[in-house]
């Protein structure tokens, strides 16, 4: 099994391709010596001379690429040290102009189900449990940024600004043109003639004695009687006109609310009255006061609930995100548009980023001093290095068998 320690296995091969060398050498000598008593050890000196060629030809080029071999100062030698700034420039090109492009980022993301990923991480419980922790703990932390007067003045001025662009007046003729063909203007005021009449019955004996109490003294409170159940009865019967379909009343509210339609989407001086009446709303005192009592205590309430470790919003945040992986697990349709919309923000995020990753790589680099990129860069591909220097050797010897062979044909003819 290969060593996962790169440095090990580069000293590892970096032996066995030295001691291959050495061992070439001493078949050398070794065949030389004998060569006269043996002729056929002529092919053995020759494939040992050659290999001796071709694995120093070899350490020598795999040598130079990271120091002067011997330490000598030889020239085109120490390539990667002396081109230190220059490698770090063209790797930072090569991965802006090869790797991070749209046509290969796209690709690359092109099967990754990556909604699909997040839905799955989501629906394990240890996973939203985390999720919903970080999400209420920050609770706190951003609630004790904003004081309560702030937070009236962000209300109003926001608002405000999401209402300046809005036509008002012909909004709202719009949304009462939608009330009365589905004839909710009816039912509405159908409505308000009930709760008019339960009111009045329900206040009966504290209308009565509202007439007793501006009567003058010397009307019989027999008169003060008739009076008020003449009164009861008349107003009573202005309901009873006003809720009948059929009656005068009914044909002059429909005539004044298809005029006052007509009137908001046509009349600026209503746009003017509505805006003014919005704005004098928004910067009146009672209703900052209101919003900032609102906003105070949904403050205290969410600060409660967030310091508990089991509180009900931490579970309920947590169940709402594990109803949301499965039903996103679920909906092939909406995992298929989220997707999209990830990978293209994705994508357009990285290549509109790419000059700054490349910049970090090249800065990276351009900090690393000589010697350091060049042990990172062996590191890294020694080992192989170190195997071109075997074959070397071993290609090395076949070949000078090969001519050896030729120069004993030729010398035999």
């Amino acid at each position: 099994m290969p060593s996962r320690d790169p440095l090990r296995r580069l000293r590892r091969i970096r032996r066995i391709a030295t001691c291959l060398l050495a061992a070439m050498a001493g078949v050398f000598l070794a065949a030389r010596l004998f060569q006269s008593d043996y002729p056929w050890l002529g092919f053995v000196a020759a494939f040992a001379e050659a290999a001796m060629v071709g694995g120093l030809a070899d350490w020598f080029a795999v040598t130079a690429l990271f120091r002067h071999p011997l330490g000598l100062p030889i020239p085109h030698t120490a390539i990667i040290p002396r081109n230190k700034d220059r490698i770090g420039a063209n790797i930072a090109e090569f991965l802006e102009h090869n790797f991070i492009t749209p046509e290969v980022v796209r690709n690359e993301l092109k099967d990754v189900d990556l909604s699909g990923i997040c839905a799955r991480w989501l629906a394990d419980d240890a996973n939203n449990r985390a999720v919903a922790e970080r999400i209420v703990g920050t609770i706190p932390a951003v609630l004790n940024m904003i004081e309560d007067r702030d937070a009236a003045t962000f209300v109003g001025g926001t608002l405000a600004s999401s209402l300046k662009d809005v036509k008002l007046a012909p909004l709202a003729g719009q949304v009462l043109s939608v009330l009365v063909a589905n004839g909710q203007h009816v039912r509405l005021l159908q409505k308000v003639l009930g709760l008019v009449a339960s009111a009045l019955e329900e206040n009966r004996a504290y209308i009565r004695q509202k007439v007793h109490d501006h009567s003058p003294k010397w009307i019989p409170k027999m008169v003060d009687e008739k009076f008020y159940e003449r009164l009861m009865d008349g107003i009573q019967s202005i309901l009873d006109d006003m809720a009948d379909e059929q009656g005068e009343w009914r044909e002059r509210f429909h005539t004044a609310v298809t005029e006052l339609i007509a009137k908001l989407e046509e009349s600026p001086e209503y746009e003017a009255k509505l805006r003014g009446l919005l704005a004098r709303g928004l910067t009146h005192p009672l209703f900052r006061e209101y919003v900032s009592s609102v906003w105070t205590e949904l403050r205290t309430r969410l600060l409660a609930a967030s310091e508990s470790p089991e509180s009900r919003l931490l579970l309920r945040t947590q169940g709402a995100l594990r109803i949301f992986s499965t039903a996103l697990a679920q909906n092939q349709a909406v995992r298929t548009k989220l997707n999209d919309w990830l990978k293209s923000f994705a994508a357009e995020a990285i290549v509109q980023r790419r000059s700054l990753i490349v910049a970090v790589v090249q800065k990276v680099i351009d900090k690393w001093d000589a010697e350091t990129i060049s042990q990172k860069l062996e590191l890294h591909v020694g080992s192989d290095l170190q195997f071109i220097r075997i074959n070397g050797t071993l290609v090395g010897g076949v070949v000078g068998v090969l001519l050896y062979t030729i120069s004993l044909l030729i010398g035999g003819h």
